[in-house]
């Protein structure tokens, strides 16, 4: 029985309370995809047995009711003129649903989205750097050595310019100028400022500053190793430089604005937001400081808990300060060490179960190396790439940590020097190696079995399973070829033969941009289209130069034959199957005449578009230049 659209779509907008609890709405090829004021108003089991919704879940703010190919656009319709909302996209809905949820969820989110893009480069100087660091501790000839020299250079240097990463990285995310905001970030760390690391052991009075006005002072400190305040810096500069934008004359706005805006934010972080950064830090050591020594481990137990969030900060490289006392003290033993080692081991461990349980494949190629890294006593990479974009592992984490550091605390553990920690603290803790060890492994162990027992990966991390699960598919099989060949989920075979082409090469500015999904272009050889996989045929077009086809894993693919030759008209063009049909791949599914294409003046290039390729968790073309139809062509994962 055919569904009611306009019937659907007036039961979908009553349920879930009218104009008043919407923001936003639209649809994908499947799905109408919307965000609600408040999801607790909405009866979720009645919009499930609306005739015509499949099955209805939450996922990253947004609201999901599973429709169906071709229906989900006809109801949409009826939405719009039933709601009075007018038409939105996907990546709208996108910016609606994160604009509704908390700001810390917000803030967490940015400093992922701002650390994503430079873990390959945090991750290889971290694991480099462990391993350097432990080789010269482990023979001292070779930490006097070139080698030693060249390598340690190589592999620090990641972290000596961190802050022009971030600032990069975070412009992106802000939407500014990221030269403006690589500018902003050697500012930072300008070579004519004292490092950021030298600073603590000096007196106060010993801090040259800059006076200006009179009674405006600006230290002379670099922020080598931070973190949040550069990631404020860039976000006032982003907000800056688009006021500037949208105020300044346009015949003077190319060379005012970017000058306006590196001053302005260079001076504000400079002159405010460093020392109030700065103050906090003095804070954060002096409390540190004193409660490491509050008795019967206690302190120490709390400091091995709050440790990684002050990774976070950035300001975890100046208990160097705290070190260099305990070592100048009578005693001359760390005690500090132990704590912040089995602080970086639990958050090692606690990434290595998120890179073990996690079917994502990014989030295995991040969690594991990072894993590693953290072992060694680098644990920026876990921290923020995997551990804090996650929440629960962090603070799972934070428990392995607190556990460790009684331990260590009970048992007296003392080092002889400071600077690593991880496996490389075995080779300044020689006293204490059998508890150093039950200290590691106590850390690691709680940190991972607690989260392997209470992280989930995120629905964003496997939206296409969920939805699977949400709507009790049956759990698809592989599928054959006409020729008996077996086909793997997942994978889109060339529906054309010709040469591949990339995206951005199809002559078609809609195409090339991949406003309508991700994929590639084919230039044919021979005038046929075969379905790329198993699946169902969920859009034609009248003029029979294009068609919608879905399958495994939910691939929604648009096959569009030339260039703007909607104009033919159907002219030279011979459509073999219908909407709704189910379709074998390799099965032919239309035919053209390439000569008439040409002659009427229009490209022949084809458009093969995944069109809901943002779904999946990775994409990857597999194919380009000379490709006969059937050969594998792009693969997904969810």
């Amino acid at each position: 029985m055919a569904v009611d659209y306009a019937k659907c779509a007036r039961e979908i907008f009553e349920i879930l309370g009218g104009r008043s609890n919407l923001v936003s709405a639209a649809h994908c090829a499947t799905r109408l995809r919307l965000v609600t004021v408040d999801n607790s108003k909405i009866d979720m089991k009645k919009l499930e047995n609306i005739d015509g919704v499949k099955g209805v879940f939450s996922n990253n703010g947004q609201l999901q009711l599973i429709i169906g190919t071709g229906t989900v656009n006809k109801v949409y319709e009826e939405f719009l003129k039933v709601s009075g909302m007018t038409a939105a996209t996907k990546e709208d809905v996108k910016a609606a649903a994160a604009a509704q949820q908390p700001i810390w969820k917000r803030m967490i989110k940015a400093l992922g989205d701002v650390f994503v893009p430079i873990l390959p480069a945090i991750v290889a100087s971290g694991l480099m750097m462990g391993l350097v660091e432990a080789l010269g501790k482990a023979i001292p000839s070779f930490a006097e050595s070139d080698w030693y020299g060249i390598l340690d250079l190589m592999a620090n240097t990641a972290f000596t310019f961190l802050p022009i990463l971030i600032a990069v990285s975070a412009t992106r995310v802000f939407g500014g100028n990221i030269f403006l905001g690589a500018v902003v970030g050697m500012v930072m760390i300008h070579p004519n400022l004292l490092n950021a690391w030298s600073v603590g052991s000096m007196e106060a009075s010993e801090i040259p500053v800059w006076q200006l006005f009179g009674f405006f002072k600006i230290r002379q400190v670099g922020y080598q190793g931070h973190v949040i305040p550069v990631v404020i810096a860039i976000w006032l500069m982003c907000k800056i430089e688009k006021w500037l934008h949208k105020h300044v004359p346009e015949m003077i706005d190319l060379f005012v604005t970017p000058l306006c805006t590196v001053l302005a934010t260079s001076f504000i972080t400079l002159g405010i937001i460093g020392p109030i950064f700065s103050t906090a830090e003095s804070y954060v050591l002096e409390f540190a400081g004193w409660i490491i020594t509050v008795g019967y481990g206690v302190g120490a137990m709390i400091m091995g808990a709050l440790y990684p969030l002050t990774v976070v900060c950035g300001i975890h490289h100046m208990y160097n300060v705290i070190e260099a006392g305990m070592l100048s003290a009578a005693d001359g033993i760390n005690i500090w060490m132990p704590v912040a080692s089995a602080a970086n081991f639990a958050q090692g461990a606690a990434c290595l179960a998120v890179g073990l349980k996690a079917r994502n494949m990014k989030t295995k190629s991040v969690a594991i190396p990072s894993s590693l890294s953290a072992a060694l006593g680098i644990t920026e990479p876990a921290i923020f790439g995997v551990n804090l974009r996650f929440t629960k592992p962090l603070v799972c984490g934070m428990a392995g940590g607190a556990a460790g550091s009684l331990l260590a605390s009970i048992f007296h553990i003392g080092a002889t020097s400071y600077g690593v920690t991880g496996l490389p603290g075995f080779l300044i803790t020689l006293d204490y190696t059998v508890q150093y060890a039950v200290v590691l492994a106590v850390s690691a162990g709680i940190a991972f079995a607690l989260t392997w027992v209470l992280w989930k990966e995120e629905s964003e991390e496997s939206e296409k399973s969920e939805e699977k699960q949400e709507t009790k598919q049956p759990e698809k099989t592989k599928t054959q070829d006409s020729a008996g060949q077996t086909l793997a989920e997942g994978v889109l075979f060339a529906p054309v033969t010709g040469n591949v082409i990339r995206r951005e090469e199809i002559p078609d500015e809609t195409f090339a941009s991949g406003v309508l999904g991700d994929g590639v272009g084919i230039e044919p050889e021979i005038g046929e289209v075969v379905a790329p996989f198993d699946g169902e045929i969920s859009s034609v077009t009248d003029t029979c130069h294009a068609v919608g086809i879905t399958g495994p894993f939910e691939m929604e693919v648009l096959i569009h034959v030339g260039v703007d030759t909607v104009n033919m008209k159907g002219d030279g063009f011979h459509l073999l199957v219908k909407e709704g049909e189910k379709v074998k791949a390799g099965q032919k599914l239309l035919a053209f005449d390439l000569d008439k294409i040409k002659a009427a003046g229009y490209s022949t290039t084809t458009a093969v578009l995944l069109t809901n390729s943002d779904d999946f968790s990775a994409y990857k073309i597999v194919k380009t230049g000379k490709t006969n139809k059937m050969e594998k062509l792009l693969t997904v994962e969810q």
